[in-house]
């Protein structure tokens, strides 16, 4: 496994302080080299860790890691369950490296909550797939209903141009949330692509402490429910934003405007 690519804590720095993603990814790899036989088929990533905290891959990381996976023979496979279909502010978030996967995997939106995945490959896969009579099914394969509901979300997210509107909300919504960190020190990050953001909580001490808060964080998240927000609490101190992507300016203003109450709650 590959270290997780956590700009805010990664202990791989700089001699300026900056996160050092090159020595980091160079040392995972070393590792891997190290554990394995040399046969290895394939590596998986999300361009944002969605349950891993929010963590954004930075730029030319992916680069990189097609890179490593093809000096090794390795298929590099995307995980777009969460931010596929327009969520970052581009259809699939790999669109934001420059890079195409092998395997480009999806789920959740596809269908709008019901049970739908997706797997694209490219042409040469998809023929040794076939040359080889390989064959996966499960309960909902085929199923005409929910394809037919893929079709008609796929239909009005380019209809309503909803992956314009996830880019231009998700600029307003990490200002806010930009805005917040400076007001209050216990916001120790703010880091995200389009409409899924997240914030994480530390003690805060003069903006210069990192040590993560979690009470201060279930307290946070206990006064923003009673406010009418919702947000998932990760890893005990990581907020996930994620609105829906045809969100408006003014239901983004809105939940700012909630956080900075509850904030303002917990610092009296």
């Amino acid at each position: 496994m590959l270290p997780q690519p956590n700009a805010y804590r990664s202990i791989f720095r700089h001699l300026d302080g900056s996160y050092d993603w090159k020595k980091e990814l160079e040392f995972g790899w070393q590792m891997i080299d190290q554990a394995s036989s040399g046969s290895l088929a394939a590596c998986i990533v999300e361009c944002i860790q969605g349950d891993g905290g929010i963590h954004v891959l930075p730029s030319g990381y992916l680069q990189a890691l097609k890179q490593h996976c093809e000096r090794r023979g390795m298929l590099l496979i995307i995980d777009e369950a969460q931010t596929g279909l327009g969520r970052t502010g581009r259809m699939f978030a790999f669109e934001h490296h420059g890079v195409v996967p092998d395997i480009l995997t999806l789920s959740k939106p596809l269908a709008n909550g019901l049970p739908l995945s997706a797997m694209v490959t490219r042409a040469e896969i998809d023929g040794a797939g076939r040359q080889n009579g390989f064959l996966f099914f499960t309960t909902h394969t085929n199923d005409p209903l929910v394809a037919a509901v893929g079709n008609k979300v796929l239909d009005i997210v380019l209809r309503d141009d909803l992956v314009t509107n996830a880019k231009v909300r998700g600029e307003q919504l990490v200002r806010g949330l930009q805005y917040l960190q400076r007001k209050y020190s216990f916001v120790g990050d703010v880091r995200g692509c389009g409409l899924m953001a997240g914030i994480e909580i530390i003690k805060g001490a003069g903006g210069d402490c990192k040590d993560h808060d979690p009470e201060l964080a279930m307290r946070i998240s206990e006064l923003m429910w009673k406010a009418g927000l919702w947000c998932q609490l990760q890893s005990g101190t990581v907020f996930r934003i994620g609105p829906r992507i045809n969100c408006t300016s003014a239901e983004i203003a809105q939940g700012l405007e909630i956080l900075e109450e509850v904030f303002d709650n917990v610092n009296t």
